[in-house]
């Protein structure tokens, strides 16, 4: 018998679903019926995973409060929501969300498709290339040499192999910032960096400050691990933080912890310049917030001329208030589940006394690999390779849309890997819907928000080039068609290509 594991507040049902409706109207769209299109922005909300399948949903009443409309009108919207299969309710038990039989359970953030599917869905939904060969194979035929003195022992190294923490305390050091070996901890990839980080700093209930928009997977992460997330809007177009916001929440909210992206951020492709990074600094310091720094993205720099700051942990001499996440994922490749943490040596200690309950280690071939790579040059070519794919791709993608969706807005960033763009007032969340019928995945922006913001963007990241690029484009003017005329409830069959 099916029954509600967890409950969806009202407040937060309200905030999702305003945000989500307060989108203008595209020209030529028919306006549904009230219920409707409450009962739409449920299911929405349920498909995308950011309401959870067997969730209670707040009773009739008190949803009609929260949204200033009719009990009826809600009850007209549940009872339609139980005719299609997205809730049931049992009397005394009140109504819960589900999912029609024969439906996959959607998931929170969007996992990579499986191969088999590549040929009929464009996959825009995952920002990560294939692998610079030939540099994986030599890495892994390397990593193969050096493992046999490693097979002789336990294999567990909590901290990472000394081999590949002294390279990155190296590498550190040659970008101007004097790193020993105590002061990395290699992880399984930034997630597990991060991850770490919010088990040993933040409890459940624990304030951290965010970037808004910021990375999807990381804010699910801290929602999981329940920490109470405090969003802090992103400067206009690609400038970077918005300092004054950022002292008023750090001096306001006193958040254990902040998460930022100053190099090509996710999803917005942002660089913060070298005055708000020690200014960021500055303000943490004082407020007595730990900086989590996320530099996965920060070797992507994909146009000519451009002047890299120094690191964030530059200004941090002492080390008592940045902590940096590094990762082999983007600037590799995503296969490659190796990352690390730089942060002063009592914090090592801690996080990877802290391990021995969580993952113990990480594979040590991958440690062996990207090893060989730091150690051979094969990762400044690796680097140069993945450049140069992401730079083609972002130049077709760019040109494709501006054809296809002249109307959709952007900043076409000097890095990273992902496009930040306003789609003309549509919902994101009905284009990520129809996208999927028409033959192209794509997320929405209230991924990337907290509650339900940034209705009215996607993210399309730089991994398709080419005519590959001109036909998603072409899908995703498609799939904008029958979102503006109203037609999102329809089906489409995607034609099959082949790149």
């Amino acid at each position: 018998m099916t029954q509600w594991t967890s409950a969806v507040g009202v407040a937060q049902l309200a905030r999702q679903l305003t945000s989500q409706q307060s989108r203008p109207a595209g020209p030529g769209t028919r306006k549904p019926p009230a219920y409707r299109a409450l009962a739409d922005g449920i299911r929405l909300l349920v498909l995308e995973g950011r309401v959870p399948v067997a969730a209670r949903l707040p009773a009739e009443r008190e949803l009609a409060l929260a949204l200033s409309v009719s009990r009826t009108t809600v009850a007209a919207a549940y009872e339609a929501l139980r005719a299609e299969g997205f809730l049931e309710s049992r009397r005394g038990a009140g109504s819960w969300t589900a999912v029609p039989a024969g439906n996959p359970l959607p998931a929170r953030g969007l996992e990579p498709l499986p191969p088999e599917s590549l040929g009929s869905m464009i996959d825009l939904g995952c920002a990560a290339l294939p692998a610079p060969e030939p540099w994986l194979t030599r890495a892994v035929q390397g990593a193969l040499e050096e493992l046999p003195p490693y097979a002789h022992t336990h294999g567990d190294y909590p901290a990472g192999l000394p081999a590949l923490r002294q390279m990155l305390a190296e590498r550190y050091t040659r970008r101007g910032i004097p790193t020993m070996p105590e002061q990395i901890m290699v992880t399984t990839g930034a997630m597990g960096a991060i991850d770490a980080i919010c088990h040993l700093f933040a409890g459940r209930g624990e304030r951290i400050a965010v970037e808004s928009p910021s990375y999807a997977n990381i804010l699910q992460l801290m929602r999981e691990a329940g920490a109470r997330l405090v969003p802090v809007a992103m400067a206009e177009r690609l400038t970077g933080w918005d300092l004054p916001r950022w002292r008023h929440v750090l001096r306001d909210a006193a958040p254990r912890l902040a998460y930022v992206v100053a190099d090509f951020h996710n999803p917005t492709g942002a660089l913060a310049d070298e005055d708000q990074r020690r200014r960021l600094v500055d303000a943490a310091r004082s407020a007595g917030t730990v900086l989590v720094v996320d530099e996965t993205m920060s070797e992507l720099h994909l146009d000519d001329g451009i002047d890299m700051p120094r690191p964030v942990c530059a200004f941090d001499p002492a080390g008592s208030t940045v902590l940096t996440v590094g990762s082999a994922s983007k600037a590799f490749w995503a296969g490659m589940r190796i990352g690390w943490v730089r942060a002063a040596p009592d914090v090592i200690r801690s996080l990877v006394s802290a391990r021995a309950y969580a993952d113990l280690g990480t594979p040590v071939l991958e440690q062996l690999a990207v090893n060989w790579l730091m150690q051979t040059g094969g990762w400044e070519e690796a680097v140069a390779i993945r450049r140069t794919q992401a730079r083609e791709n972002r130049d077709a993608l760019v040109t494709a849309v501006r054809h296809e969706l002249p109307d959709w807005e952007f900043d076409v960033p000097s890095g990273g890997l992902t496009l930040w763009v306003r789609t003309g007032g549509l919902s994101g969340s009905r284009l990520a819907e129809v996208g999927e019928r028409v033959g192209v995945r794509v997320p929405s922006g209230p991924r990337f928000g907290v509650d339900g913001a940034f209705e009215g963007y996607v993210r399309l990241p730089f991994t398709v080039g080419g005519p590959v690029a001109e036909e998603a484009a072409a899908r995703l003017a498609a799939a904008a068609r029958l979102v503006k005329t109203g037609a999102s409830t329809g089906t489409e069959t995607p034609r099959t290509f082949v790149a």
